[in-house]
């Protein structure tokens, strides 16, 4: 059994592959020479921007595909940066420059309360498809630390751990927004496979 994995980010693929770990099952993405096209994230939520990209991609390839939308929501901010996380000082930020407005966006504020919120679908070409929504809470810090993860990983952190997300890559795959996500997703994939 073949399932696409409907990213062009090497991080994401990367953490997915990890997590997913299904015996019988061949997880593919862009890295295994498969073209998607580039669909256009215009939902109001993660929820129906992860649907619209799944179920595009697995028409258009006729696979199973599996699609996230994932992204850090800050209370202060009224829970910015939301599905613009990616993009969030602009159409091609870099993740530096999204840190560095976030950061900014924070000063002199003191609840620093936020979470990573991720939803997974799975599209079947036919048409149907399955969501599963994973969240993982801690606070933004200032001064980032920590040399692995992605995004926001640096300034991330979980109090229960004191270390952010970006100084525990293992436990962050085991705990985090995306894992718990592809959890549920594995606990649903038999009878969704059927």
């Amino acid at each position: 059994m073949k399932i696409l994995l409907a990213t062009g980010n090497k991080n994401k693929i990367k953490e997915i592959k990890k997590i997913l770990n299904i015996k019988n099952i061949d997880v593919l993405s862009i890295k295994d020479g498969i073209e998607i096209p580039d669909v256009i994230e215009d939902g109001n939520t993660f929820e129906e921007n992860s649907k619209k990209k799944a179920l595009e991609i697995a028409k258009f390839t006729n696979m199973i595909t599996i699609a996230d939308d994932s992204g850090l929501c800050v209370k202060a901010l009224d829970g910015k940066p939301g599905i613009y996380s990616a993009r969030y000082s602009g159409e091609h930020a870099t993740d530096e420059e999204n840190n560095k407005k976030l950061i900014q966006d924070l000063k002199g504020i003191e609840n620093r309360k936020a979470k990573f919120v991720c939803v997974i679908t799975l599209a079947k070409p036919t048409g149907e498809t399955y969501s599963f929504k994973g969240e993982m809470f801690g606070e933004i810090i200032d001064e980032p630390r920590g040399k692995e993860g992605f995004g926001y990983d640096p300034y991330f952190y979980i109090p229960k751990y004191k270390k952010t997300t970006a100084e525990m890559p293992d436990k962050k795959n085991e705990i985090s927004h995306r894992a718990l996500a592809i959890k549920l997703l594995k606990e649903k994939l038999s009878e969704i496979l059927k």
